[in-house]
């Protein structure tokens, strides 16, 4: 156990979600005779979910700092609808378009910043008029009539990896492998180097070279899934390529930089956050700009792969990105959650509806399970929290400590 947990770290917390991730795939694998883990299917999940990922990003910090966005499948309606648009009626080029929408995200972000952090209307009020604005916007510039978009954008939000090379796999998706793999390396070696400057105590030379192996392992089947198969056909999705960028750099931003420490602090104890100096009105007002700048490249992403931009773009959207950020390991009163447990919980919601889709289970099912699974993360670890009992992250956390102790009595 002691050695499990030194090969995984401390956070053994984003690495049970992913454990229960691994297990529902080969489950639903199992039960549909070997249908999940193909190369088509993978990629159809994510092409099928990398847009409502995107929102997670945002409103993983959106409900860090304990407020929440309700308008962000709204926002992207009216994103989608003015790209679409604009690039059929003005003439303007494709490029100019994801331009005027990423700028519309901004504005629309900005706005709605404003009523929350200058004006004070709690989020829940604020999104949720702008989920009934912005709806009625996309309908009154679209009058609610479906328009195609071009094969650029298609090619952004359905499109795959080009390949080259002439090699049997995928040019493109080995390269982004290689790289995938060299960055475990070099991070290894960089968190080495500085345990050695700062002489801080270092576990055993093994353990590095297991995570390093373990990880190869999954980089190496990721690329054998998406590398083979119909020749110049498929390889890695676009979508996965823009969600894995975007999470490297939110990441970044809400571990390593003061605007992410100020989110944490804010929602952590506001009020000791403004003692300590960390503008709250500035936090609140850039988390919130930030969420509909994701939910506009999410709305490009989404229009790509339908092809089309309508009237009914973005429904629901916000529960489903809500869903993902809990189920991620968020907490209801905001201050804590990570990226890449968001990114993981939003995949276990995507798995388990692929699996459910592929067993022939209705929708009206799907939607009572996926409620269900909502309502269990959530309501046991706030009853676990207030007996003074662990979640089952904290028992998971607690067999570790567990048999670590009964290890060193021995």
């Amino acid at each position: 156990m002691k050695s499990l947990k030194q090969v995984l770290g401390n956070d053994v917390r984003q690495y049970g979600m992913l454990l229960a991730l691994v297990v529902l795939a080969l489950f639903f694998h199992w039960k549909t005779d070997g249908k999940v883990l193909t190369q088509t299917n993978a990629a159809n999940i994510l092409n099928g979910n990398a847009y409502i990922l995107v929102m997670a990003l945002g409103m993983l910090m959106v409900i860090v700092i304990g407020q929440i966005d309700l308008s962000v499948g709204s926002v992207a309606a009216v994103v989608g609808i003015v790209v679409a648009l604009s690039i059929k009626n003005w003439g303007i080029t494709w490029w100019m378009g994801i331009l005027i929408g990423l700028a519309i995200g901004i504005v629309i972000g900005a706005w709605q910043g404003f009523w929350l952090a200058v004006v004070g209307v709690p989020g829940f009020i604020t999104t949720l008029a702008g989920q009934l604005l912005f709806r009625g916007l996309n309908q009154y510039i679209g009058d609610s009539v479906s328009t195609a978009v071009p094969a650029q954008i298609k090619f952004i939000g359905g499109g795959y990896l080009p390949n080259f090379g002439g090699l049997a796999i995928n040019g493109s998706t080995l390269l982004l492998g290689i790289i995938a793999f060299a960055a475990v390396i070099f991070g290894e070696i960089r968190k080495a180097a500085k345990q050695a400057k700062l002489n801080t105590a270092r576990g055993p030379k093994w353990v590095p070279i297991v995570r390093v192996a373990l990880v190869g392992i999954v980089i190496a089947y990721a690329v054998y899934l998406f590398g083979y198969g119909e020749p110049d056909k498929l390889s890695f999705p676009v979508t996965g390529l823009i969600l894995a960028v975007l999470t490297i750099i939110y990441y970044l931003i809400t571990e390593r930089t003061p605007f992410g420490r100020a989110v944490y602090a804010v929602g952590g104890n506001r009020a000791a956050a403004a003692l300590s100096g960390i503008n709250t009105r500035a936090t609140y007002f850039w988390t919130m700009t930030n969420m509909s700048f994701l939910a506009a490249i999410a709305a490009i992403m989404y229009i790509g792969r339908a092809g089309a931009s309508g009237g009914q773009d973005g429904t629901n959207w916000e529960f489903d990105a809500i869903t993902a950020v809990f189920v991620g390991g968020a907490a209801v009163s905001g201050g804590i959650g990570t990226v890449v447990g968001s990114i993981i919980g939003g995949l276990v919601i995507a798995v388990l509806n692929n699996g459910l889709q592929l067993l022939g289970v209705g929708a009206d099912w799907q939607k009572m399970i996926k409620g269900l699974v909502i309502l269990a993360a959530v309501s046991f670890d706030i009853y676990s929290k207030t007996q003074g009992k662990p979640s089952i992250v904290g028992m998971i956390q607690r067999a570790f400590k567990g048999g670590d102790k009964a290890k060193a009595a021995a």
